[in-house]
Parts: C-alpha cells; structure tokens; sequence
C-alpha cells in the first residue's frame, strides 16, 4: 500500500489576493478527495489569509520552513524545480511522499502565481518581480531532490494538479491532455489570453479552480495586477 502524499506550497507574501485564494481552495479539496494532505506553509511571521481559505475544509497551516519539516525525511521530498534535468514521472511514488511548490520565485514552471512572482496585463508577457528570494535555488542547494514538469509555465494549482495525476493517478506527464495560453471570452468584443498551460477537459476546456473565470472577467479592464 502506498504512503499518503503531501503537497506543500510555500506562500511568502504577508498578504494572499483572491488569485491564490481561489487556487488554494481547489488544491485543498483537489487533495482531500484524492487522500492526500495539503500543507500551506506561511512566512514565519504569518499572512493575512482571508476567512474562506482558513475555513476551507483539508487545509493546514503550517509557519516552519520546509527545511525544518522535513529534515530528517529530506530524501522524501520532491522539489518541483524547472531547472531539474529529470521530469517527474509515475515511478517517483516510491520515491517521495512530499512534493513541494511555490515560494519559488523566478521564471519556473510550477509558480506561486501573479502575486507571489510576476506582474502582467493584457497587453504584455509576464515581467519577473524584483526583490524576491529564489526559494527553488535555496532548496536545490540545501540537498532537496528536483523533477521537472516540462517547459510550459503552470499556475499553482494545474502544477500541483498534474503533479497527483502523475503520482496518484500514474498517467505519465505527456500523457495528461493541456491547453496552452487558453483565451477567455470576457464578452462578446473582447478576450483575455492566459500566459499559462492547463489541464484540459473532456469538454476542451481549461481545468481552473471555481470561481476564477469570473474574477477574471471581474477585472479585466483593470489589468491583471489589480487581480492581487
């Protein structure tokens, strides 16, 4: 019998926009219905997280870093890392129980997500955010395992998404059906381009938590940003 997974996401920021809110609901329940954990592990000094994700059921908090979880387990921890020469594959379920996500500040493949790591619009591809820590680069040289979730830049949750298929669900990563750079129809005149890869569905949709296309609608003429 296989060992319970844990997916943990690293949010550094002391605030949490309704971007990642909506991505870290979907991961919880995502996670709870496939019997595995979800650990959101916060800046040590915290982060304003609204009401509807403290309350979201299969949530946990946690405020040590990833290095202190799991020190004496590092072995088990898989790093999502896009720098990683190995792409993640089915038979890494023997090999790691934890994989982690987020936090990881750069141009990567598994993100923390517009307020976490870029600035974008409508009219411009995403900017790197200056200031910020490479978390990726910390854990790689702090010994901790990489696997790659091919080139394609995924937000948060369609990582985390494609990580339990592949590792639960064993579907091997080019197996599993994507959208690349879906546009989203604001309304009759206009739509909005997302910069990402999503798992696609049986409908050819992209797989988005609930409640994102709205938001994006919501704001789209105010321009991504105003989205954090």
């Amino acid at each position: 019998m296989s060992t319970q997974k844990t997916y943990v996401v690293e949010h550094l920021d002391p605030e949490c926009g309704p971007w990642s809110t909506l991505e870290y609901i979907a991961i919880a329940q995502e996670s709870t219905n496939s019997g595995a954990q979800f650990y959101l592990s916060l800046a040590p000094q915290g982060s304003d997280l609204p009401e509807s994700l403290r309350a979201c059921e299969g949530l946990q908090i946690e405020y040590r870093s990833v290095e202190d979880v799991y020190r004496d387990r590092k072995h088990r921890v898989c790093l999502l890392d896009p720098a990683a020469k190995q792409e993640l594959s089915p038979k890494d379920e023997d090999d790691f129980d934890v994989f982690v996500f987020g936090g990881i500040l750069g141009i990567l493949v598994c993100m923390q997500c517009y307020e976490n790591a870029w600035v974008t619009n409508r009219q411009t591809k995403p900017q790197r955010a200056e200031g910020r820590v490479d978390r990726t680069s910390e854990l790689r040289k702090k010994g901790f395992t990489g696997r790659r979730l091919g080139p394609v830049q995924m937000t948060t949750d369609t990582a985390v998404r494609v990580t339990r298929m592949v590792i639960q669900e064993q579907i091997p990563l080019n197996d599993i059906p994507y959208i690349d750079h879906p546009e989203i129809r604001i309304d009759e005149h206009e739509s909005t381009e997302m910069p990402f890869r999503y798992v696609k569905d049986a409908q050819g949709r992209p797989v988005m938590p609930e409640g994102m296309v709205d938001l994006i609608k919501k704001d789209s003429e105010k321009g991504f940003g105003d989205l954090l």
